[in-house]
């Protein structure tokens, strides 16, 4: 029935609104994950050898190996705790897995149609900390995820860019 939002898509509206939880791709988590365990596996112990071996060379108050291990240190311990905090309030979403009926969600992938210039691009809509428009994936926050958001297969979207109005039609809907 038109104008009726099934019940998993109505949890990622709510999801993305509640900044409590954290949208984020499958994908998305395995690299935190990874760069999590990377952290604390390899650059963590290797900055405290660092460290060790700084103090090892004497006085501490010019030490500038020292000063610098020490920074590190704190740079990849606060990396920790952000990652972590990340994960923590991480809602992973996989668009797979809903029943979407061909509306675009999150976690999406969508072939536009600029309907002014005709040029055609694609974009897998993600997390905020995923984004990277060099690899085609816009942030759930950006305005024309937010336009695309709920939309079908042959609908147009009207996005308010910066530069004014822009209408992009959807081609294609992917859940990959």
């Amino acid at each position: 029935m038109p104008g009726m939002v099934p019940a998993p898509l109505r949890l990622i509206f709510l999801l993305i609104e509640d900044m409590s939880t954290i949208p984020i791709t499958k994908r998305g988590a395995e690299l935190l994950k990874e760069e999590l365990q990377r952290l604390k596996a390899v650059e963590r112990p290797a900055v405290i050898n660092a460290i060790s071996e700084a103090r090892a060379q004497g006085d501490l108050s010019e030490n500038a190996e020292y000063d610098a291990a020490k920074e590190k240190q704190a740079f990849i311990e606060g990396r920790i705790l952000e990652v972590e905090s990340k994960l923590s309030t991480a809602q992973v979403i996989d668009p797979t897995q809903l029943d979407t009926d061909g509306r675009i969600v999150f976690g999406a992938t969508v072939d536009l149609e600029d309907l002014e210039s005709g040029s055609a691009v694609s974009y897998q809509i993600v997390g905020d900390d995923e984004a990277d428009l060099d690899t085609g994936k816009i942030s759930v926050s950006s305005p024309i995820a937010r336009a695309l958001i709920g939309k079908f297969e042959g609908d147009v979207a009207t996005v308010l860019a910066p530069g004014g109005e822009r209408e992009y039609e959807v081609i294609t809907v992917r859940y990959i």
